[in-house]
C-alpha cells in the first residue's frame, strides 16, 4: 500500500507522456506507477488519495542555478535562503542548487559552510554552486569587477573545505591563468565545472571541456557570440557531447528561436535554469546582487549604473511553459529540461528527475496551461495557499 497516491494524470516522465497514469509514493520515494484503475487495489484507508483530472504530473523541477526570490538572496543567510526557496518551491522547484555570487574569500567561505549545515537537513538542497570569483572582467556581467581574481590552489583548498563535499558546481573562466588547473582539481574533488563569464575561444573552450568541464553556464549569455569564423563557446558546448548547456528561457536572456536552436544543436542537453535574483516572485523596484544595486523594470533586472542584466524574475514552472508556447517544444522535451537534464548535470540522474520506481517522490501537478496545481517533495506536499505569480 502506499502512503499517497496520485491517479488519472497525464504522466510526464523520462520523455514520453502517458494519459491516465498513476504513482504511488512510499514515504518519499516512488513506489510504483500504472495506468487506468489498477491503482484501486493498492490503496488502503491510510492512503492519500490525489485525483489529479487529466492533469499534467510531472517529477519536481530541478533548478542548479538561480540566487534568491521573494526579496532574499540566497547570499545572506539561513532565513533569507528559506525565504526565498518557499517562493521558488510554490512554482514546482522541488529540488535547488543554491548559487552564489562572487564575494570576497572570507563571504564565499561562510556562505560555503552555511549552505553546508542546510544541506544536512534539508534534503532538497542539493548544494552550492559558486558563480565566480574566478571569472573574466570583460564578460562579468552582474558581479563585482573588485572581487573577481584568477583561482589559486590555495583558495580552492579552502572553498572546497568549507564546503564540505557539498560544492556541486562552480563557474569559471577557463582562460584564466590557473584555469586548467583549477578544473583538474575541482573535478577530481566531485565538483561539476562550468564554463561561464569567460572570454574564452572555441579551442579555449574545447579544451577546458577536455579537462573534466562538464557544463556551460546560461548559454550565451556572459561570453563570446558565435561567428562564423570564431564559434566560440556555444559551438564548443554543441560539439562536446557530455557537456549541458544551461540556457534562461525568459524571453529576454535568449531569443525564442534561438532557444529552438540550442534544442535542436544539442537535444537532451539544454538545462532550463532561472538565474533567478530576490526580484523574483518579488515584483520591481530596486534590489540588490551582491554589492551591485540593481533596478527591476517589467519583470527585467538590470544593474542600475549600466543596464546590463543582472539575473532574472524566472521561475521553473514560467520556463517550461514558455518552452512549450513559445519556443515550440513538446511537453516531455520542456519537462526533460527541468528535470531529468539538470539532475545529470550535476550526477544525480540516478535519483532525481523521474517519477519511475525508486526515485525521489519529487512531482508537480500541472494544468493544461502548464500552471501549478500542487507540489509533492520527497513525498511530502508543499504549501500552495497564496495564489501564484504568473
Amino acid at each position: 500500500m502506499f502512503t499517497r497516491l496520485i491517479h488519472s494524470a497525464n504522466l510526464v516522465s523520462d520523455g514520453v507522456s502517458q494519459q491516465d497514469a498513476w504513482v504511488g509514493f512510499d514515504g518519499a520515494t516512488v513506489a510504483a506507477t500504472g495506468t487506468g484503475d489498477s491503482w484501486r487495489s493498492r490503496a488502503d484507508a491510510a492512503t492519500d488519495v490525489v485525483d489529479a483530472g487529466g492533469d499534467y504530473l510531472a517529477p519536481g523541477f530541478i533548478d542548479i542555478h538561480s540566487h534568491g526570490a521573494a526579496g532574499a538572496a540566497f547570499d545572506d543567510g539561513p532565513a533569507a535562503i528559506a525565504q526565498a526557496l518557499d517562493a521558488h518551491r510554490r512554482h514546482g522547484t522541488t529540488r535547488s542548487v543554491i548559487s552564489l555570487i562572487s564575494a570576497s574569500p572570507e563571504k564565499l567561505l561562510t556562505n560555503l559552510a552555511t549552505v553546508a549545515e542546510l544541506a544536512q537537513h534539508d534534503p532538497l538542497i542539493l548544494g552550492s554552486h559558486l558563480e565566480g570569483p574566478f571569472i573574466d572582467q570583460e564578460f562579468r556581467g552582474a558581479h563585482d569587477p573588485a572581487i573577481l581574481r584568477s583561482p589559486s590552489a590555495a583558495e580552492i583548498d579552502h572553498l572546497l573545505a568549507a564546503a564540505n563535499g557539498t560544492l556541486r558546481q562552480i563557474t569559471l573562466a577557463p582562460e584564466l591563468p590557473g584555469g586548467t588547473e583549477a578544473i583538474t582539481t575541482f573535478v577530481a574533488a566531485g565538483v561539476r565545472v562550468a564554463v561561464g563569464h569567460t572570454a574564452a575561444t572555441y579551442a579555449e573552450t574545447r579544451a577546458a571541456f577536455d579537462a573534466g568541464a562538464s557544463i556551460l553556464t546560461h548559454a550565451f549569455n556572459a561570453m563570446r557570440e558565435i561567428h562564423h569564423r570564431a564559434p566560440g563557446p556555444v559551438a564548443a558546448a554543441f560539439h562536446s557531447p557530455g557537456v549541458t548547456l544551461e540556457v534562461i528561457n525568459d524571453g529576454v536572456h535568449v531569443h525564442p528561436d534561438v532557444v529552438k536552436m540550442l534544442f535542436a544543436s544539442a537535444p537532451g542537453r539544454i538545462a532550463l535554469v532561472t538565474d533567478a535574483m530576490a526580484a523574483a516572485c518579488a515584483g520591481d523596484g530596486h534590489y540588490e546582487l551582491g554589492s551591485l544595486d540593481v533596478t527591476v523594470t517589467d519583470g527585467v533586472a538590470r544593474l542600475s549604473d549600466n543596464g546590463s542584466i543582472a539575473g532574472s524574475t524566472l521561475t521553473m514552472d514560467a520556463a517550461a511553459r514558455r518552452a512549450i508556447t513559445e519556443v515550440g517544444l513538446s511537453v516531455p522535451q520542456a519537462v526533460a529540461a527541468a528535470t531529468v537534464v539538470p539532475a545529470r548535470a550535476i550526477g544525480r540522474e540516478s535519483d532525481l528527475g523521474s517519477l519511475a520506481p525508486g526515485f525521489a517522490a519529487d512531482a508537480v501537478l500541472l494544468d493544461a496551461d502548464f500552471r501549478v496545481r500542487a507540489v509533492w517533495a520527497a513525498g511530502r506536499e508543499l504549501p500552495q495557499s497564496e495564489q501564484l505569480d504568473a
